[in-house]
């Protein structure tokens, strides 16, 4: 076994990998940019070192540092995480030249599926189902609209060695491919070096679902059952699921056999995950196909180690140093149910853009990783309340900042339980209870997917979010019975908050009998987003709008958190925050606005102007910080209505800025090429 490893990865991934080989015994080497010197998985390791500036292309990727490194330590083996350089050959060889190990697949395996075009070809030849499409090379805008009139829409354009949903458009029509077809080629050649594009029939009704795949040096090859990856945007994974609630046993089997019949082919060793679409129309289960293959590990890894109680960075280490498995198929079971939620620094209520920026208060619902626990299985408790566990890899810091050279994921929240709908629930619960202050983020989005019908009836599809907000995300459905207990709460924290006011010495005389204090009302007017509420406040109990709802809220003032019940059973968690004369409540994945006055001034709340928001329509403001890739249109140009103005590029990630309405273009502020802040107005209509 190694005695030490090198993590060339940042962030959650290398806190999880070091948390692993320490429960191992084997020390451990970080990398660093400028940009993570202060981040936790630094600390973590037992070595670490710093490898060059922020952006990756100058330090991440570059294979000879972290050779460099390895022989600066000692480091016996590599283990590269996901992302940067996990699925690149050039890597994996320059290791074995200076003898040093590479914690994943052989390098033909990486060759052969790192190529979405070649390992197409491979996956049809093992026997594996591949979805019909044009696997040659495809010379320009012109080619690429006969293949997709060919194939029939709708096509998905696919950057040939990309990956984390980038280098990916769907195309409905002609049209579609004309627009999207170069700037696929772009995004592959920017994030991968390489701007090959393959085509492929889009499956109507299709679900995503992946099988785990673990295989050691010696042969032996398992499959360690499904992950359901649908709830997707952008081509982005949002939610994951182990087992898939489509999935049945003989499906599982039928699926697991070829995947693993896939990596005998390619002489596969160590953790993969063979990637398929599966036609939810199709209720045999039998319309599944390949692809791609993942030969690294992969995000969302913590599900299948919750359902099957496998460390699998444990069995990568393992394997890399020669090892045997040491669990048959036979012994691979399902236990229970776990939900991995993606943190993701992005703004849902802004059409989710991405947000950087410093994590001013970031407090999760439980500690991430910490010295002494087990990182697979059910072992880590938190927020749960009966059956089930909760667990959260982040690699962040409150005080650090979410920067614009990665990827912009905060932290990964998992729960496991018995049951779907109880592992879905302790997601709500704990959701309730993470805390992120000073940028924008997708908790509330991540709550509302948890609780809406269509995902706990399993009915899931990769346009699930497109289809369930067509109009964008304002937040999730509140209920009466929420909005009640909300108004309650309100009206109890206002009671709280000037009793305490009134405690201060020396103003006139209250009518209570009390020197120096003047009494609070119990009568409020709680008026919620634009519903009005009459609260009237009691002991242990609030009467709103004639219904008594019992119950308590244990915030104080100064408290960011608190928690409320009714009667009923109803808990919330719930964030709180004082905005000038109003409530800011956030619970449940909604936020609440709230203004609290008395009922007897509520008469001249309604005499109150609304100040009316100005008309920014004829002026092109940047969304998030990004750079502008490229104008589509130049001074004096008239423009309709959805015609694409500007591309922006963020995280990796190109953003079409669109015409809202027809017009002429007065000026243009920017220029190609330009870096842009959020809000700087790239250009201005007449």
């Amino acid at each position: 076994m190694f005695s030490k490893i090198l993590i060339a990865n940042r962030g959650e991934i290398a806190c999880r990998v070091i948390t692993t080989a320490r429960k191992m015994g084997i020390k451990t080497v970080a990398v660093y940019s400028d940009a993570d010197a202060r981040a936790p998985f630094v600390a973590m390791a037992d070595e670490a070192v710093h490898i060059g500036p922020s952006p990756a292309a100058e330090s991440y990727l570059i294979a000879d540092k972290i050779i460099a490194a390895c022989k600066q330590t000692g480091a016996e083996a590599v283990h590269p995480g996901y992302g940067f350089l996990s699925e690149r050959t050039s890597f994996a060889e320059a290791l074995a030249k200076e003898g040093i190990a590479f914690i994943g697949p052989p390098v033909g395996a990486i060759a052969a599926m790192g190529d979405k075009i070649e390992s197409k070809k491979l996956a049809k030849e093992a026997g594996v189902n591949v979805v019909p499409g044009f696997v040659g090379e495809i010379e320009d805008t012109e080619h690429a609209v006969r293949i997709s009139n060919e194939i029939g829409y709708p096509v998905m354009m696919k950057a040939s060695a990309g990956g984390g949903g980038k280098g990916m458009r769907l195309a409905y029509s002609e049209a579609d491919v004309r627009e999207g077809f170069e700037s696929v080629k772009r995004e592959g050649l920017n994030s991968f070096g390489d701007d090959r594009v393959f085509i492929e029939k889009f499956i109507l009704n299709p679900r995503h679902i992946e099988i785990q795949i673990l295989g050691d040096q010696h042969g032996n090859i398992l499959y360690l059952n499904e992950r359901e990856c649908s709830i997707q945007r952008r081509h982005q994974k949002v939610v994951e699921e182990a087992p898939s609630p489509f999935v049945t046993p003989k499906m599982r089997k039928a699926m697991g056999e070829q995947c693993v019949a896939l990596a005998r082919a390619v002489g596969y060793y160590s953790a993969g995950t063979v990637e398929l679409i599966v036609s939810g129309a199709d209720p045999t289960g039998e319309s599944f196909y390949f692809l791609e293959m993942n030969t690294r590990l992969q995000v969302e890894h913590p599900v299948t180690e919750a359902i099957t109680g496998i460390d699998l960075v444990e069995q990568m280490i393992r394997v890399a140093a020669g090892e045997k498995l040491a669990m048959t198929q036979d012994d691979i079971g399902i236990d229970g149910w776990a939900i991995e939620n993606r943190v993701y620094a992005e703004d849902p209520y802004r059409g989710f853009l991405p947000s950087t920026g410093r994590l001013v208060h970031y407090q999760p619902p439980l500690p991430g990783w910490s010295e002494d626990e087990r990182v697979a299985g059910k072992a880590r408790r938190g927020v749960a309340r009966g059956p089930g566990s909760v667990r959260v890899d982040d690699g962040v810091y409150e005080g650090g900042e979410v920067s614009r050279f990665y990827d912009p994921m905060i932290a990964k929240l998992i729960t496991w339980a018995p049951t779907r709908d109880e592992a879905a629930d302790l997601q709500i619960e704990a959701l309730d209870n993470f805390r992120i202050k000073g940028l924008g983020h997708n908790v509330d989005f991540l709550s509302a997917i948890m609780q809406h019908p269509r995902f706990r009836s399993g009915e899931l599809t990769t346009g699930f979010i497109a289809e369930e907000y067509p109009e964008g995300f304002h937040g999730a459905a509140t209920s009466d019975e929420v909005k009640r207990l909300l108004a309650a709460v309100c009206a109890g924290n206002e009671f709280t908050l000037q009793s305490r006011a009134r405690r201060i010495s020396g103003q006139l005389d209250g009518d209570d009998g009390r020197e120096g204090v003047i009494r609070v009302t119990t009568e409020w007017m709680v008026k919620l987003g634009d519903e009005r509420f009459h609260v009237t406040l009691g002991e242990g109990h609030a009467v709103v709008d004639g219904v008594k709802v019992e119950g308590t809220c244990n915030w104080q003032p100064g408290m960011a958190q608190a928690e409320a019940t009714d009667g009923a059973g109803l808990k919330l968690g719930l964030i709180v925050e004082r905005q000038g004369n109003q409530w800011k409540v956030t619970t449940r994945g909604a936020q609440h606005t709230a203004l609290v006055i008395p009922q007897r001034l509520a008469r001249h709340e309604s005499l109150m102007l609304e100040k009316v928001p100005p008309d920014l329509s004829r002026l092109l403001i940047c969304p998030m910080p990004g750079m502008l890739v490229k104008l589509h249109v130049a001074e004096g140009e008239t423009v309709q209505p959805g015609q694409p103005l500007a591309t922006v590029e963020a995280m990796k990630m190109e953003n079409i800025l669109r015409a809202e309405k027809e017009g002429v273009i007065a000026k243009i502020n920017a220029a190609e090429g330009e870096s842009l802040a959020v809000d700087a107005v790239i250009l201005e209509l007449e």
